[in-house]
């Protein structure tokens, strides 16, 4: 079992398949996270800020890679529709990310 920790919103969600993006896991335990692009890789307004685990994500992919050259993903950034997760993680929805609806904790 694998679960991914979302600190300043305080949710928790355990999956059982390996094979999932980080938005994926997140939609369909009904949480809400912004993806203007429809999670296509094609923005960056899904990014996620990676506090622990890093090494439990998939690497990079082509489209993490152009944003990171461009500057637009930072270190420590993924992009929530492309990071599939391998293992334990802990992540926070960046300041520019945040939903209105949504109460954060920090």
């Amino acid at each position: 079992m694998t679960r991914i920790v979302i600190q300043n919103l305080g949710k928790s969600i355990e999956l059982n398949s390996f094979s999932k993006t980080i938005l994926k896991a997140v939609q369909e335990e009904g949480i809400d996270w912004m993806h203007a692009c429809g999670g296509k890789g094609r923005c960056t307004t899904c990014k996620a800020i990676v506090l622990e685990g890093e090494a439990n994500l998939e690497p990079l992919t082509a489209a993490e890679l152009r944003y990171q050259k461009q500057g637009l993903l930072r270190a420590g950034e993924r992009l929530a529709c492309q990071a599939v997760v391998v293992g334990n993680i802990t992540v926070c929805v960046p300041e520019d990310s945040k939903l209105p609806h949504l109460k954060y904790m920090d």
